[in-house]
Order: C-alpha cells, then sequence, then structure tokens
C-alpha cells in the first residue's frame, strides 16, 4: 500500500462545478424499485467475477498519463460520480465508495444496490478521507468522473493506482460511454463493458425509433432550487440523454453556456426555458414550487401541454444519474412521459 497525505482544499472552480453538479442530483431514492438492469457477471464474496482471461497486465490512458494496474484488482474503492454503479454493472463490488446522488444505504441507486453482496465503506465526495480510503487497503482506485484536478489525482495515486478522467476530460464532465471503456479496461472487463454500452445506445435507439416525432424537435432542461432558476447546456448527461433520444438542445439556451454544464435563469428570463419540450425538476423545494408559478405557467410549452415535471425521486436521479444502469431505468421510465408531452402527429 501507498503512503497518504493530506488532501488540500478543492479549487474554487472546481468546487463551483461540483455544487451544480450536486444540485441537480437532488437527493435521496425510493428503495422499493427493482433496477433496471444487471450485473455483466456474477458477483462473490472476493468483489467480483473473474476478469478475462489473460487481461492482465493493462494499461489505462488517462488524463495524467497511463496507469499500469499489473493484476487482477480484489479491492476496488470507486470514489468518481457513478463510478460504484459501473464497476457493478460490470461484476466488481468496491469496497468503498462516494455517494453523490445522496441515497444513503450503499450509495447507489435502485437499479444497482441489489448487486451488492457486502456494504462498502462510504467515502465523502468533494474532499474524500485519504485515511479512510488507506485504510480500506484498495489495490485500485477508480476516479473516473470528479473534479479532474491534478492535486486530487496525486493524492490518491500515492494509496493505490489511480484512474481518473479520460485524456482530454474536464471536471465532471467524463461520458457515461467514457466511464465504461476507463473502468472495464481498468478491471480487465472490456468485453462485459462493450456488451454494457451496446445494451444501452440500442435502448436508446429503440426508444428514439418508437418516438420517431422526438427527432429534431428542442428540449430545454431545467430545475427549480430554493433560490432560482437553472438551465443545462451541452456537454451535461441529462441534455445529452435527450440528444440520444432525437431531441435537440434549445439555442436559446445553449447562448448562455459558460465552462460549467448549468446556467441560472432569472424569473425575467423563464421563457428560455419555452420548448417543443420543456423538462424540469425541483431541487430540494416541493415541485408546487414549479407547477404554482405563474410564469412557469405562462409558458407556452406548459399552457399547451408540452412540458414534463420529474417529480418522483427515484427517476429524477436515474434521469440525472449519467450512468449505464441509471440511463436504462431512466429511458423505460421517464421516455412514456416525453411522449405524452410530445406526442406523434
Amino acid at each position: 500500500m501507498r503512503t497518504s497525505f493530506r488532501l488540500a482544499s478543492a479549487p474554487a472552480r472546481a468546487a463551483a462545478v461540483l455544487s451544480v453538479a450536486l444540485l441537480a442530483a437532488a437527493c435521496g431514492s425510493d428503495a422499493s424499485e427493482e433496477p433496471a438492469g444487471g450485473a455483466a457477471g456474477a458477483t462473490g464474496s472476493s468483489g467480483g467475477s473473474t476478469a478475462s482471461s489473460g487481461a492482465f497486465p493493462v494499461t489505462v490512458d488517462t488524463a495524467f498519463g497511463p496507469v499500469e494496474v499489473e493484476e487482477e484488482p480484489q479491492r476496488v474503492v470507486a470514489l468518481g460520480w457513478s463510478d460504484a454503479e459501473t464497476a457493478l454493472a460490470l461484476g466488481v463490488e468496491p469496497v468503498g465508495a462516494s455517494d453523490w446522488l445522496g441515497f444513503g444505504g450503499d450509495g447507489v441507486g435502485p437499479w444497482a444496490e441489489d448487486l451488492y453482496t457486502e456494504s462498502p465503506e462510504i467515502i465523502s465526495t468533494l474532499e474524500p478521507e485519504l485515511e479512510a480510503i488507506a485504510a480500506l487497503e484498495p489495490d485500485l482506485i477508480l476516479d473516473t468522473r470528479s473534479d479532474g484536478t491534478q492535486e486530487r489525482y496525486d493524492a490518491l495515486e500515492q494509496i493505490a493506482p489511480t484512474v481518473g478522467i479520460p485524456e482530454g476530460g474536464e471536471s465532471y464532465a467524463t461520458t457515461w460511454q467514457q466511464q465504461l471503456d476507463l473502468v472495464g479496461e481498468a478491471l480487465g472487463r472490456t468485453e462485459e463493458a462493450d456488451q454494457l454500452e451496446a445494451d444501452v445506445e440500442q435502448s436508446l435507439a429503440d426508444a428514439a425509433e418508437a418516438n420517431p416525432q422526438f427527432d429534431g424537435a428542442t428540449v430545454a432542461v431545467g430545475a427549480r432550487t430554493a433560490e432560482e432558476w437553472g438551465a443545462y447546456t451541452s456537454g451535461d448527461s441529462r441534455v445529452q440523454l435527450m440528444e440520444a433520444l432525437g431531441f435537440e438542445q434549445s439555442a436559446q439556451v445553449e447562448e448562455l453556456a459558460t465552462d460549467t454544464f448549468y446556467v441560472p435563469v432569472s424569473s425575467e428570463q423563464l421563457e428560455l426555458l419555452d420548448a417543443d419540450l420543456t423538462v424540469v425538476f425541483p431541487i430540494f423545494v416541493e415541485a408546487s414550487t414549479i407547477t404554482d408559478d405563474p410564469l412557469f405557467q405562462a409558458l407556452p410549452s406548459v399552457q399547451d401541454g408540452r412540458s414534463v415535471v420529474l417529480e418522483d425521486q427515484t427517476l429524477l436521479n436515474a434521469f440525472s444519474s449519467g450512468d449505464a444502469l441509471g440511463i436504462q431505468y431512466a429511458v423505460e421510465n421517464a421516455v412514456p412521459l416525453f411522449a405524452e408531452a410530445v406526442p406523434a402527429s
């Protein structure tokens, strides 16, 4: 095991990006729901199914250079957003994981919680407790979707080989496909990762084909907090999901884009959320904060019934998860709501 050092506070910009991401999440989940998909391999008490024969050693290319994984990892700590869900989907149970969406329990959504046979140690998100991570004696750390700073990587890499954000990646911008590729390579499960990616892509393609009215229709994805409205821009996983279904990102929202994937929208600007389909959700407020707002009610898309307010916490978390299993759950449960709001002509 490598030597652990104290991790200093995250840079202001990374903290700002993360605060936006956490706002988008809206904590909590309904553990009674069934998972949307299963693991690619049967898990066991040693931490997962056997990796592909002859897979190791492997080299994973990251933004911080190549990472060598000499042997099949037995004790994986998954710190990045959705890293734990991704590992579980490939048949590996992390011994430590971060709960980015505030699920509680094992720190994953109901689409993945049944994939654990032994609960992981929950590690904080923005500034993970390095001593707690080191105590788990990991032989691999996954941090593929995080602030992506050199400081964070250097601190984690001193504990164990760390697979960080992808080459050319930015803070919290790792796509679910890139995450599957990185985690699959590091765990020696590239075949399973490729199959799961193909399955998710197929489910998205099937949903788009079943709803040709989505093709070319504009969409605005927004949120309401106690303080303000906001909108999501290209690069955000929610917008990417809608684009995969055939929708086009609202040009008037995109004009507001900055170096983050979320922009505040004042009440006076609320008409920016008008589109062929408006998708919004509450963050730490009641859904009535949205539905009872006269300015929201005045939007043409709302008056025409072309809006969806995501109130169900489990569905909202799946829509915000940006991981393969969460996307499958969202496709199964959110697409019918979108189709009702934008019916075929």
